[in-house]
């Protein structure tokens, strides 16, 4: 089984794809962590020195030999929809879900994040508003469902991704509800 999670910067793709993967017991799988490892620096390094071209290029790189063997839990950078071969292998290969967050709500989580290429501008919100403008219908397009983040917790974001799951026939009925811990 494969799912994939795509969604702005943000959205807990990572956070929450960490924990459906323990959930399932299924491996997760960062694409951003294959990339820095690929690269031998981290993405924001080989952003500023490369540019977005030659980095899209890896991630477009990455995606397909992941959608390759597909097999676990697969978070996404928020731009990797950009590319339509991206999306294709994501929608073709692996079960999607959407983590849809509103700009205020990703602001108020990465207002001090510092690690966020595309966020090192004057204006954070604004950048997350063009972001989430440009990319939303891009989301939409990949993913076989959307799960609005909002405020619930990781484990409440779980417990609905594994509902959506069990309800499209992905997962059998009766995979544990984790225990609340934040």
């Amino acid at each position: 089984m494969a799912v994939a999670l795509v969604g702005l910067p943000g959205a807990g793709k990572s956070a929450v794809g960490r924990r459906l993967g323990a959930r399932l017991d299924l491996p997760f799988i960062d694409t951003d962590h294959v990339i820095e490892q690929r690269i031998g620096c981290s993405i924001r390094d080989y952003f500023e020195r490369e540019g977005e071209i030659a980095f899209r290029d890896l991630e477009q790189t990455v995606i397909a030999d992941l959608a390759a063997q597909p097999h676990g839990v697969l978070a996404t950078g928020g731009g990797a929809v950009l590319r339509e071969a991206n999306r294709k292998q994501l929608r073709d290969h692996f079960h999607v879900i959407y983590l849809r967050s509103s700009p205020e709500d990703l602001f108020r989580r990465l207002r001090h994040d510092v690690k966020r290429p595309l966020l090192q501008v004057a204006d954070p919100l604004g950048r997350l508003r063009e972001l989430h403008d440009a990319r939303d219908p891009l989301y939409r397009e990949t993913a076989h469902e959307v799960v609005d983040t909002g405020r619930p917790s990781i484990a409440m974001l779980v417990d609905i991704i594994v509902m959506q799951l069990e309800l499209a026939g992905i997962v059998a009925p009766g995979a544990q509800p984790e225990e609340p811990s934040d």
